[in-house]
């Protein structure tokens, strides 16, 4: 490609995945007239319209999708192959971009920052945290951090960390006004904060009877997408939240709330696991970021009686091994 047609084929394929001239831009780290110069240049120099453009979609024409279908695997090859003089250097090098949910961001990612990106300050590291299920493919992302029964079939998976576990909060003033259940099924009789997901579901109430698992309908007059705002409503006196018992340990030590239904202790989440496309080969950052993951959260085998153990949950496998659901049982 001469002159600025590499730039421009990476405008394109950007636009295309996207699906927006905005997120190309934020995604390139360039202007979004830049992206829209180079766009028009090629479409000029090959006397072709690739995208339709509307003022609230972009989408590809026939002779767009055909030059994508045949450009990306190029571009692909070409990232790979500059990632690959990476190892002859006396430091890893390069850009990273990983998708991770909000509650490995604040767990896993968060206290070791500051060192993977003091023992690699040639490496560019972008986290975006979202609740959502993304396509790592299409959004150019090199891996994600996700829950494991949440995956795609065809991606490597990596086990990171433990699930998460979840508890029946209320502040003492709610519980002063309208007293505290005894029982999970009793929670109907009160108003409960919700947490709307991402994909647009209600945050399952899931709890444990006699060694079974279940889950609770429950109602309230408040549905919220926001963990922290849930969290404030509960400490206001709105309602009961069933909330990560992470984030509420502190509050339960201070008094602003109480936990509820301590005997019937909700089974946690499914293990979160880092995974990338099986088909394509770790970059030299990845690999060293996965290894930063393994020494910090501990799942690094130890020669110990839980030396398996360990092994099996820090070996690549193939999504399907994660995607067996929690087994659980519904209760009228």
């Amino acid at each position: 490609m001469r002159g600025n047609g590499f730039a421009e084929m990476n405008a394109f394929v950007a636009v295309a995945d996207h699906g927006s001239f905005t997120k190309a831009a934020s995604s390139l780290a360039v202007s979004i007239t830049t992206v829209s110069q180079s766009i028009r240049a090629l479409e000029d120099r090959l006397g072709v319209r690739l995208l339709n453009r509307t003022t609230r979609s972009v989408a590809l024409t026939e002779a767009g999708e055909r030059l994508l279908e045949r450009i990306r695997p190029l571009l692909t090859g070409f990232e790979e192959a500059l990632d690959s003089v990476n190892a002859f250097r006396d430091k890893p090098a390069g850009r990273l971009r990983v998708t991770v949910a909000p509650p490995v961001s604040r767990k896993v990612l968060a206290p070791l920052l500051a060192e993977f990106l003091e023992r690699y300050p040639d490496i560019a590291l972008e986290i975006s945290v979202d609740g959502a299920i993304t396509d790592i493919v299409a959004a150019k992302f090199d891996a994600g951090i996700r829950i494991g029964n949440r995956l795609d079939r065809d991606m490597i998976a990596i086990r990171i960390m433990d699930g998460m576990n979840f508890v029946a909060v209320a502040s003492p003033d709610y519980l002063t006004r309208h007293g505290s259940p005894s029982a999970p099924r009793d929670l109907a009789a009160y108003n409960c904060i919700r947490l709307r997901l991402p994909d647009g579901t209600l945050l399952p109430w899931r709890f444990t009877e006699d060694g079974d698992a279940f889950e609770v309908e429950v109602e309230g007059s408040v549905v919220v997408n926001d963990g922290d705002l849930a969290l404030r409503a509960a400490l206001d006196g709105v309602g009961i939240h069933y909330a990560l018992t992470d984030c509420v340990v502190p509050l339960i030590a201070e008094g602003r709330l109480v936990a509820l239904l301590d005997n019937h202790t909700p089974p946690p989440t499914e293990p979160f696991f880092l995974y990338y496309p099986s088909r394509r080969q770790n970059t030299v950052a990845l690999q060293v970021f996965i290894d930063c993951l393994r020494d910090n959260t501990g799942t690094r085998s130890r020669a110990n009686g839980k030396t398996a153990t360990a092994l099996a949950a820090t070996t690549p496998v193939p999504v399907g091994f994660a995607r067996k659901p929690i087994a659980s049982m519904s209760r009228n």
